[in-house]
Parts: structure tokens; sequence; C-alpha cells
């Protein structure tokens, strides 16, 4: 069984450690050849796959076929030889091979290799001849071992005749057989041989693992370091067990009795120094040009590759907001950066803000990925860094993000007094000047102590415009005076005629009915109209021209309000008193038919601002309104033809906005129509006679 057979680190007590090497130190052979795993215990970072081999081994469901998969460098090859070794113990099959028998030391990482374990490189002999005298091979019994084993590395190389040679002899081997295909690009092999195998991916080794198996490797080759060596030639190595061994290997060689320094790792491997990273990180919070621009120069002066300068910039940068977003990155493992670098590199990240930084690493990132086919790479990094530099643009939410944590920071260091106020996310440049007062009110200590300005009455007994927000905000509990809704009802009136327009090349029907309308309030999302007659909102309703007003007011406003249709004029009479009561939360009771109020004459009386000049500029309008419909009906009636009478009374106005007693309020159509049919049953008028045209 299995269990009665001594593991490796019992046979040889120098393996229960630190990996030893398979040959002297003395001897000429690289790091990764010397430090190649013997055993599957040794095999660092693949448990998932190691596992499921010993498993098998230990359990004897061995396949005759097995594929492995991965990265350059992450043992897929040693995991063959591993398990041939395991399989042709003389003690095995056995997930621990013991390593004293014949087999054990031939297959050892240092030894000779067995005329029953067949190596065969596919990049040279992966045509179908080669194939084919593998096969008349393979049918003839081990030698000394218990199996045959082929394992054919770079199996991907294999071309599909030398794959369909083999593909009888993988589906239905001899007992004796066993084939073991290593490749990086295991979609290359075709799909019959693949469906036969026991395919096994392996992974590129986590940085924490791969530091660990360097430590261990420069443990067991007594060499000085400094702990800053570590992370670069983790990072050289990519994840890459052979990479990183190589680069240490390099490293080593051109070492002195000094050991292991960081500033002759990074000027051998061509990375940029941490120095230099963190004086243009600073720079770039401070927004220091200069200091930029001569850090660029360095790098060029020093020949460095702009490249690599601006790919070690991003890694920074990455660092840096992984760093912002968890400030315990670095004792959690989500950082490789030493203890001493990781107080700066915090400093580092504060002085920036999360927006900033995505931005800065966006930038850079793009700009990297111009650089491949550059002319001139120096400019192109330059320009990277005028990029950063400059302030973002207003052009979405996270370049309005990062200015106003650039205005926080200022403020915070004192130089807010001459900073402009910035805009938040989504708020327009208009709305910006808008709140600003009232940000300002509402900062102020005194703005709670200082009364509304009490009403001033206006011409007519009409109070001033201030006046009448001073009241809107005592009549609507919970919202302040002059908020948001009476300032969006203001924009949609001034705005009101292009809006007209654009109804107007849209639905011509809609149009006429919106030009007997004038807008009462926006509150709560929902837009109040208010019609002369109860005919016409109901009609305005019923034609369903409210989704043509919706589609407009969203296109020109940004809004899409509920629309509401009402009919009548508030008690009071006027149209500007009905405009300032709606403003205060009057009701929407409908005046008697046939009250208006006198149109008033004269100039406007000082102190009237334009709220006042736009409610009178609305009465002037209505009543024209009225008078010319008065006019037509009247025409109407005395028999007078009523194609001559509707150009004067466009003259005056829009169409009849006047309740009319007359008019039933039943008839939804009746505000959608025009010509003869809205005199007939709009006006209640009676055609004679028609004459020409108009």
């Amino acid at each position: 069984m299995a269990g009665d057979v001594p593991s490796a680190a019992a046979a040889d007590p120098a393996r229960s450690g630190a990996p030893t090497p398979s040959t002297p130190p003395s001897a000429p052979t690289a790091l990764y050849r010397r430090y190649r795993p013997a055993t599957f215990a040794e095999l660092k970072g693949q448990d998932h796959v190691t596992e499921p081999l010993r498993q098998a081994l230990h359990s004897g469901r061995v396949h005759h076929a097995y594929l492995f998969s991965g990265p350059r460098g992450c043992g897929k090859t040693s995991s063959a030889r591993i398990l041939a070794r395991s399989l042709n113990c003389e003690q095995g099959p056995t997930p621990d091979p013991c390593g004293k028998c014949a087999s054990c030391v031939a297959l050892a990482p240092s030894g000779p290799g067995s005329i029953d374990v067949i190596e065969i490189d596919a990049a040279s002999h992966g045509g179908v001849d080669d194939a084919r005298d593998l096969r008349e091979r393979a049918f003839y019994a081990p030698v000394s071992g218990r199996f045959k084993i082929y394992i054919v590395d770079e199996a991907h190389m294999v071309t599909r005749e030398g794959f369909n040679a083999l593909l009888k002899l993988v589906e239905e081997p001899p007992p004796h057989l066993k084939f073991v295909f290593a490749t990086t690009e295991p979609e290359k092999v075709i799909p019959t041989i693949r469906s036969r195998t026991h395919h096994y991916p392996f992974r590129l080794m986590p940085p924490a693992v791969l530091r660990g198996l360097l430590e261990e490797v420069l443990a067991s080759e007594g060499v000085r370091y400094e702990p800053a060596v570590l992370p670069v030639v983790v990072r050289a190595g990519a994840g890459s067990a052979r990479d990183a061994l190589s680069v240490l290997d390099q490293l080593l060689a051109g070492s002195d009795d000094s050991g292991l320094t960081y500033e002759r790792a990074v000027a051998l491997l061509g990375y940029t120094d941490e120095s230099l990273l963190d004086q243009v990180a600073e720079a770039f919070a401070s927004g220091d040009g200069a200091a930029v621009f001569r850090a660029v120069d360095r790098v060029m002066e020093g020949g460095h590759d702009p490249r690599r300068f601006a790919a070690d910039l991003l890694d920074r940068f990455r660092d840096l907001i992984v760093l912002a977003a968890v400030p315990d990155a670095g004792q959690t493992g989500l950082l490789d950066v030493p203890a001493d670098r990781l107080d700066r590199m915090r400093e580092q990240a504060a002085s920036f803000g999360q927006a900033q930084l995505a931005r800065a690493a966006e930038t850079i990132n793009a700009g990297l990925s111009q650089m491949r086919g550059a002319t001139s790479p120096r400019l192109q990094l330059e320009l990277i860094c005028a990029q950063v530099l400059l302030p973002p643009p207003a052009a979405g939410d996270k370049d309005l993000l990062a200015r106003v944590e650039q205005l926080e920071r200022r403020l915070a260091a004192g130089a807010g007094e001459a900073a402009p106020a910035g805009r938040g996310p989504g708020q327009s440049d208009s709305m910006a000047r808008r709140a600003a007062p009232a940000r300002a009110a509402a900062s102020s200590p005194s703005a709670a102590a200082n009364p509304p300005r009490p009403a001033q009455p206006g011409p007519a007994g009409r109070p001033e415009p201030a006046a009448a927000s001073a009241r809107a905000g005592d009549a609507a509990p919970g919202r302040p005076a002059g908020g948001t809704a009476t300032t969006d009802a203001d924009l949609v009136r001034e705005r009101w005629p292009e809006i007209l327009e654009a109804v107007k090349h849209r639905s011509r029907v809609a149009w006429t009915q919106l030009s007997n309308a004038t807008v009462d309030t926006l509150q709560e999302s929902t837009l109040t109209l208010r019609f002369a007659q109860v005919g016409m909102a109901t009609g305005f309703s019923a034609r369903r021209s409210d989704e043509d007003l919706s589609q407009i007011l969203e296109k020109m406003l940004g809004i899409t309000p509920k629309i509401r249709a009402v009919a009548g004029d508030v008690p009071g009479g006027s149209a500007g008193a009905a405009h300032e009561g709606r403003r205060g939360g009057g009701g929407q009771a409908t005046a008697p038919p046939g009250s208006r109020e006198p149109e008033p004459s004269g100039p406007a009386p000082a102190g009237e601002g334009a709220a006042g000049r736009g409610v009178r500029a609305e009465d002037s309008v209505l009543n024209a309104t009225v008078r010319a419909t008065a006019a037509g009906k009247a025409s109407v009636e005395s028999g007078t033809n009523a194609r001559t009478a509707q150009p004067n009374a466009g003259q005056a106005g829009p169409p009849a906005a006047q309740a009319d007693p007359e008019v039933p309020d039943h008839d939804p159509d009746a505000s959608a129509l025009t010509g003869m049919d809205l005199i007939q049953r709009t006006l209640g008028g009676q055609i004679i006679a028609e004459t020409g045209d108009v």
C-alpha cells in the first residue's frame, strides 16, 4: 500500500524544508534546473493539479493519456516527469517516489534519464512521419520500467496529420503505454485527441507563493539581499517560476560581496526607480508641471525606455487606487510593497481623489496603447503627462467629480478663497449660479434671523414677485420660498414660444390646442396647463396631445413631467392674479364666465421686475385673445363670413381663450378642430355662405 512506502521527505531529510539543489552549487547549471521539483509535494502553487494526481496514483486509477496545459514555466513538463517517476518507482505506482530505486534515480531532475521514458519536442518532431515512427515503436514492451511513457512537449505544434496518425494509438493503447501531452495552447490540440485525455490546466504562480520560493532559494544559496529586490524579481517573473528563477540567476551572477541590492536590480532589469516614481506621483498631485517634465528628462537622459517608464507609472497609479480603496492593502496581500514604502504611498494616495486617480490611470493607459507605434516615444510620453496635469474638462460625471475633489483639496489647503465655486455632478452652469445664492444664504448664520421682505402692493393691488414668492413659502409647508418648482415653471414660460414652435413641427393639431393654453405650475413632476374652456382642456387630454408635448419638453429641457390640463381662471378674474395665486398654492376654481380684468395701461410702475413685466405681458396677450374671440363670434352671429374674420383675430394674438357658457363642456374633440368646424362647434356659429378663399 502507498501508506507503507516511505515518502521522499523521509528518504531524503534535506527535502523536508526548503528545496535543495539537485546538483552541487558549483555546477554550471541554471537555478531553474537545480531547483526543479522532484515530487508533487515540492511543486509550488499547483495544488489544484497535484492533489488529484496524487489521489489517482494512490487509488490506482491512472489514465492512459493526460493533457497538461498552462502558461510557460508553471510546471507542466516537471509534473510529467514526476508522474513518470511515480509510475515506474519500484514501490509504485505511488504519489511519493522513493528516490532510491534505479528508476527514481534515473528520472531525478539531475539523473541521466530512462530508456522507457521518451520526451519528444513536437516543435521539431510534430510531422506525420514522426507520428508514424512513434506508433511503430510504441508497441514494444518497456525495457526495465513498469510503463513506457511518452512525454510530448509543445503538443500544439503537432500537425493535424500527425495527430490523426496517433489517434488510434491514443484511443486504444497497449497496457504498458502512457501519454502525457504538455502545451501552452490546448485549443490547438485537435478535439479527437483532447477528448481522449484527462485535461489538467496549470496556472500562473501567485506572487506570494513565488516570493516564498525565491526566499527559500536565496536561503539555500546563502546570498544576502535587500527585501525590496524580491518584488522586482516577482514582477519580472510574471507568475512563471522558471522565469523568476532565471531573473534571480542573472542578478546573482552580477552581484558582489554585498549581495543583491535594489539599485542594481532595477538598473539591470530596466525598471524605473521607485524614488523617481514617487517624485512624479507627488508632482501630479500638486500640479507641478516643472517637476514632471524634469523627471521625463531624467528618464530620457538615463537611456531608459519611455514605454517602460509609462508602464511603471501606470502600475504605480494602480497601487495608489488600490491603497486609496483598501488602506490595509499592504497587510492583506493586495499589494506586495515593503513596509517602509507603504507609508509614503499612503500619503500619495491621500493627496489624490479616487476620481482623479482613475482619470490619471485611464489617461496613461490610453497613451501607453498609442506609444506602441509612435515615431517619437518621448513626445508621446510628454503629451501623456500634459494631459494628466490638465484640469479635467466638464464632459462627464467622472471629470466633474475630479474637479470637485481638486477644489476641496484647495479649500483644505487654504486656497479656497481664490478658487471659484465648483459645480456638483450633473449640475449645469445656470443651476449652479442659481444655487450659489441659496447655499450662501443657508450657510450664513444670520440667514434664519432675516425674515422675508413684506409684500409690496403693485398696480391694481397685485403683489410684487418677491412678496408672492414669500407667500408661496408660507402657503406650502416644507418647501422653501422660491423653490425649484417655481423656477422651473418660469423657465417653461420663458421658452414657451420655442416649445410651441417645436410642437407645431410635430403636430399642428397639438399646436392649435396648446395655443389656447398657458403654463400654470410645475410641481412634483406635474406640469399644469390652464385652458380657457373646459372643452379645450378635455379635448387636449382626449387626443393625447400631452404625449407630443412631453417628448418636446424632454428634448428641449431634459424633463419628463406628467401633463395635467385644467380649465378656467382662479378666483380673482385676471390671469396675473391667478398666476401669483398659484405660486402661493392657491386653488383651481373656475372663474365665472365672461369675467376678466381690464387691461392696465400706462408704463410699468417703478420697481416692478422682470417677473412682474412677464405677468403683465400674459394679461395683455390673454385680453387681446378674449377680444379677438368675442369679435369673431359677433361676426359669425351677424351673418358675416367667418373666414374674413380669422386674419383679424390672428393679428391680435392666439386663438380664443375666454370661457363661453354656450359651448358644451362635454365635447372632447372641440379643441382639436380648425376652420369652419371650429366656428360651428366651438363658437356656436352657423355658416351662411362661403365666398372665395382667404
